[in-house]
């Protein structure tokens, strides 16, 4: 008796599925990329300040962070700070890749976020609100915790 409705009732409970996912293609990449630990220290107001985090690629395809925007700056650059000959140098990096699988942690000392131009001092307890973007088209909104140090879980990245 059932046997007349049950490929309607397969169609209709895979049209559910699909209204239920995601409602573009950046967002499904988006759930592709996760964001641990994201942090920041305090900073005054008019200054500079670096935040810090990890990306989880839970994807099968590689991706890049490309970019950062806050309401909390003027603007967000990606910085990588290195030791060469015993001189400490920063320098602007255009991506940081992330392959699939893997995860990278943007940290002191290495691949960071620089606020540039914050609107007001940060403050321990606040959070900065932050949108990344990535080369795949995806764009995963994120909050730094201001704090004086690290997650205990960025700690062990």
């Amino acid at each position: 008796m059932f046997g007349i409705f049950r490929p309607r009732l397969a169609g209709l409970a895979a049209l559910g599925l699909a209204l239920a996912g995601p409602a573009s293609a950046a967002e499904a990449r988006a759930a592709q990329v996760e964001v641990r630990d994201a942090w920041s220290r305090p900073a005054a107001a008019g200054a500079t300040g670096a935040g810090y985090l990890t990306l989880v690629n839970h994807g099968r395809m590689a991706d890049a962070l490309i970019g950062a925007a806050t309401p909390a700056a003027r603007r967000v650059e990606i910085h990588r700070t290195r030791m060469a000959g015993g001189v400490m140098s920063m320098a602007r990096v255009s991506r940081v890749a992330i392959p699939a699988g893997a995860s990278v942690t943007l940290a002191p000392g290495g691949t960071h976020l620089m606020l540039i131009g914050l609107a007001r001092a940060q403050r321990p307890g606040e959070e900065i609100p932050a949108v990344l973007s990535f080369a795949s088209g995806a764009r995963v909104r994120t909050r730094l915790a201001v704090r004086i140090e690290p997650p205990k879980t960025a700690m062990a990245h």
